[in-house]
């Protein structure tokens, strides 16, 4: 956590006690893309063209909530090793006629370029994907799978939960259709505080039926009949917002537009370089890329007993966690040092010998 963000949370409890609703037309009303502007100049969105959301499941069912799934072209390709939190979503829409394809991995650890551009075909009408994937830190071509699904008629929403904040994303360079992401990782945002994407000549075809008032034309209005989406980002918003996860997150937007994720890419190419030598050299399995342009943030180390190693890394105040098939993911950022680095891989050494000996 930002040592600026206790500010941040204290002043929305200064605002909320003093003005009370009033801050609703003081600020809270525009927040959403108020404080999506500061995710929009890490991810190099236009202004206005971000809003802010609870969460990316949220964002991920809103999307989906704009298209008919009953037509002919219903077919949406993902990849298998996608968060299952977005697959879960895809597979509800089946019920809706949907038909979901998801790209295998041989390996468990990556997703085969080839294979993933030929499952997008003139059925595909939503190709959704993980920039990186979240088990191996798996960069996947981004632009590539954009070029193709647009040649097929298809639009694009990425997951860039995890690599914005570590990896540069231009989306409109890329020319995604659509991205989500949250601020629990890179972004030092906390929860609450999920972002959405959306290319601004798509506005206008887009009516989501995940809504709420504060996506009417004219919310103050009350009027209860059909309804009439606002002309700009508002459009995609719901309900009322999560104003205190915004003041929380405000402040790692703004920390990580002030180091660079330039910078923190090329230290985080070096540490996580740092990470697998060291690994090995201890004799461990390394489940990640070895290429610094395929690999993101994270490293990934399997070892014997790795969840239970997990709990103790953590009792010990090493900030680490599990992921099933991968093993003990660590992912050193701008503040980590390299004693951090070395002190970790001692770590598991110690406790993965003491399991063996018990």
């Amino acid at each position: 956590m930002p040592r600026r963000t206790r500010d941040r949370l204290n002043e929305y409890a200064d605002v909320w006690s003093t003005r009370g609703i009033r801050a609703w037309e003081e600020g809270w009303w525009e927040m959403p893309v108020a404080i999506g502007n500061l995710v929009g100049q890490v991810i190099g969105a236009g202004p206005g063209e971000v809003t802010m959301h609870p969460n990316v499941s949220i964002c991920q069912s809103l999307i989906h909530s704009c298209f008919d799934w009953s037509r002919p072209r219903n077919k949406i390709v993902s990849e298998s090793l996608n968060f299952p939190s977005n697959l879960y979503i895809l597979r509800q829409l089946e019920q809706l006629g949907a038909r979901v394809v998801t790209v295998p991995s041989d390996d468990g650890m990556t997703v085969p370029l080839d294979r993933m551009l030929a499952a997008i075909d003139e059925q595909t009408l939503l190709v959704s994907v993980s920039h990186i994937i979240y088990k191996s830190s798996f960069i996947q071509d981004l632009k590539a799978i954009t070029r193709r699904a647009h040649e097929m008629g298809a639009m694009v929403v990425a997951d860039i939960y995890q690599s914005v904040g570590s990896l540069p994303v231009n989306v409109r360079q890329i020319g995604v259709d659509f991205a989500t992401g949250g601020s629990v990782k890179w972004l030092c945002g906390g929860p609450g505080a999920g972002y959405l994407y959306v290319r601004r000549d798509h506005w206008p075809r887009l009516e989501p039926r995940v809504t709420g008032w504060m996506a009417h034309k004219q919310p103050f209005a009350f009027d209860a009949g059909h309804m009439e989406f606002a002309d700009d980002a508002f459009r995609f918003l719901q309900g009322t917002p999560n104003i205190p996860g915004m003041y929380a997150a405000r402040s790692g937007y703004e920390i990580i537009s002030e180091v660079g994720v330039e910078n923190i890419r090329a230290k985080s190419i070096r540490q996580t370089t740092m990470l697998i030598e060291l690994a090995e050299e201890a004799g461990f399995t390394v489940n990640c890329p070895r290429s610094a342009h395929e690999r993101g943030g994270t490293v990934a180390i399997d070892v014997p007993n790795a969840y239970q190693v997990t709990k103790e890394l953590l009792r010990r105040d090493f900030l680490v966690d599990y992921r099933p098939g991968a093993g003990i993911r660590i992912a050193p950022h701008f503040y980590t040092n390299d004693q951090e680095l070395a002190l970790v891989i001692r770590a598991i050494q110690s406790i993965a010998a003491a399991a063996r000996v018990a």
